[in-house]
């Protein structure tokens, strides 16, 4: 492989900060803000070689042609002052940030002005903002993610970590995690994207697993390689190129116009991650952060729930229905305008399910969950209606 030197290109955007409609119930994070385009460490798998992600003609320029968003800082102060207090999804700490320390500035508007922080990382150079990491810790919260999706020694690690190019190898990522966790901050493993054939094998999905809980790591997130438009076409031809052997069945993985894998194809390796986390004692989900004064705290708790029974329907091959009226009761619940504990203490069931998307099974599962956590002082009783 032909490498050549990066170059930086400043401009001057208008917007930098994105909000989301829903939190994601992977990370939950409401915002994200990022001070660069393009990435060095180049890994040939990355969605943002995407054409909604990737403004470049040639997706060749994506690893080399990184584009510096010069007015970061201060767009990014003017947006956060201007939005309600939610996670915040920051940092981008590729080779350049050493020079640019943008997204040691954007932790620090962070902190000045009391947004909690997301970081998920491939380099251990986020240790440098160590300090700021602790200070957004102690006023609201602070989650670093570390990218893996391989480690030495499993089969194909030497196919994996010529496809993740620049990136610092994984052991170092592992130390960085272990330091950050004996700091206090709460930190896990990123096993996304997982490659089929490469990342999926039993022994590497347990050597990640059993890694990352050695190195204090509390939770695996993990999902699969989705393939889109130009990118699609980008790592078909690097397989063809590269790992020949491979192209046929990823063809028959991501038929055309599919964006994901075949559904069974990923269920069985969700499945096994799934069992090996609860082996090792760690879940395969993130515990959604509580944020001092957060409004209607048992909402959002509750919308967690169901994202995580969602997940769950998702690995027992449940129908896209039933899943997404799970989806849905969690973005209903999150966004209501009332604590749903008042709305259950006055109406019961039947007030849960008078809220907007959500449903008989839905609005059973959340009274349960209202009850079984103390949410509510007791169940709703028809007498005192």
């Amino acid at each position: 492989m032909i490498y050549r030197k990066a170059e930086f290109i400043p401009y001057r955007p208008k917007t930098i900060l994105n909000t989301h409609k829903h939190p994601d119930h992977w990370f939950w994070t409401r915002y994200t803000a990022y001070p660069y385009i393009g990435c060095q460490h180049g890994c040939e798998f990355c969605y943002c070689r995407e054409s909604k992600y990737a403004p470049y003609d040639e997706l060749d320029d994506f690893p080399y042609k990184i584009k510096i968003k010069e007015n970061a800082p201060a767009l990014f102060r003017k947006a956060l002052s201007k939005v309600p207090t939610g996670l915040v999804a920051v940092g981008d700490y590729q080779p350049v940030e050493k020079k640019y320390m943008f997204s040691r500035k954007m932790l620090e508007i962070c902190l000045e002005l009391g947004f909690p922080v997301f970081v998920l990382e491939r380099s251990p150079l986020v240790l440098r903002d160590l300090d700021l990491l602790l200070d957004i810790n102690k006023k609201t919260h602070a989650t670093v993610v570390f990218s893996i999706i391989h480690t030495a020694g499993s089969t194909h690690a030497d196919k994996i970590s010529r496809m993740e190019r620049l990136s610092p190898p994984p052991s170092k990522r592992y130390e960085a995690m272990e330091k950050l966790a004996a700091a206090g901050i709460r930190t896990g493993v990123s096993f996304m994207p997982i490659l089929p054939g490469l990342c999926d094998t039993e022994e590497n999905l347990r050597l990640v697993i059993q890694k990352t809980a050695d190195h204090g790591g509390k939770f695996i997130l993990a999902a699969p390689l989705t393939l889109a438009d130009q990118q699609k076409a980008y790592v078909f031809g690097y397989l063809e190129k590269n790992h020949p052997e491979l192209l046929e069945s990823y063809r028959r993985i991501y038929p055309p116009k599919s964006y994901g894998p075949k559904w069974d194809t990923w269920l069985k390796t969700g499945r096994c991650v799934r069992e090996i986390c609860a082996e090792v004692g760690i879940p395969d989900r993130m515990l959604r952060p509580l944020i001092p004064g957060e409004k209607r705290e048992a909402n959002k708790r509750a919308a967690e729930m169901l994202a995580d029974e969602t997940y769950t329907l998702e690995l027992e091959g449940a129908s896209q229905a039933r899943m997404w009226a799970y989806r849905k009761a969690a973005w209903a619940v999150e966004e209501f305008g009332q604590d749903i504990r008042l709305v259950y203490n006055q109406l019961g069931l039947r007030g849960l399910q008078n809220i907007r998307g959500v449903g008989t099974s839905t609005g059973a599962r959340i009274e349960s969950f209202l009850t079984k956590e103390g949410l509510v002082e007791k169940p709703f009783s028809h007498e005192s209606a």
